[in-house]
């Protein structure tokens, strides 16, 4: 029961992030987790429990007020199903130190490529369509392995791989990246309950106080400037980067 309250409070602000930034909340989520005690493996099982509800939730609002392209989404999640079903396989086989190395890693890169990466100043590249599915399946497949196993959305890894292939701009992203996360959470998910990884009580807990904070985050991201939405988001990354490397200092 101590840690219905203070897992809560993280489901809220976790789903906050996934409907401000169209990440799955694990940036969040499990730095969080393993602060409060919680082993790294745990931490992810919950994360990627959590990012069903706010996904869904999620893009259920953006797709009423027609913020989605449907047909990129689906190629999009498509990978993200196939990458993420390996989420489970590769747990087992790296340690925790290992994968508290990567998630650091990890948002390092997003962090980087976020506020000092190059800019794109084109607003869409022309493609054949098939080229430009097939581009959306491979980053959905390679943004499914990793962020599934490491208990992220992968919203942020998405931006670069879509604006840098793609042309897609930060507002076509962020719905996109939600509803990406539909498919690898799903697929995530059952591969980390069939490894053992997924304590349901605490996913639930989790995931349902999620939906409360994506409501928060859709309306708060209407009524924001650019430049406050970018501070809001450095904060994010810096309290996680630094949750994260303090746990892989020698205790």
């Amino acid at each position: 029961m101590n840690d219905l309250l203070p897992l809560a409070i993280l489901g809220f602000f976790s789903g906050i992030s996934s409907g401000l930034f169209g990440i799955g909340g694990g940036t969040i989520i499990v730095p969080s987790m393993m602060m409060l005690g919680f082993d790294i493996s745990h931490a992810i099982g919950v994360s990627i429990l959590q990012m069903i509800f706010a996904s869904f939730f999620g893009s259920y609002l953006n797709y009423r007020k027609k913020l989605i392209d449907l047909s990129s989404g689906i190629f999009l999640g498509i990978g993200g199903l196939i990458g993420s079903s390996f989420s489970g396989i590769i747990i087992t086989l790296l340690s925790a130190k290992t994968l508290n190395f990567l998630f650091l890693c990890f948002t390092l890169f997003s962090f980087y490529k976020y506020f000092f990466g190059k800019k794109q100043t084109y607003s869409h590249i022309k493609l054949p369509l098939w080229k430009k599915r097939s581009i959306l399946i491979g980053a959905g497949l390679i943004t499914g392995i990793f962020a599934s196993s490491l208990g992220i959305g992968g919203g942020l890894l998405l931006a670069p791989l879509l604006g840098r292939l793609l042309g897609f701009n930060s507002k076509q992203v962020v719905p996109l990246a939600l509803f990406f996360i539909c498919f690898s959470s799903v697929s995530g998910a059952m591969s980390l309950y069939e490894a053992g990884f997924v304590d349901v009580q605490h996913g639930l807990i989790v995931g349902i106080f999620s939906i409360i904070g994506v409501c928060v985050g859709i309306f708060i991201i209407s009524k924001i400037n650019e430049n406050t939405h970018k501070i809001a988001l450095a904060s994010i990354y810096l309290a996680s980067i630094s949750a994260t490397a303090y746990k892989l200092l020698p205790q």
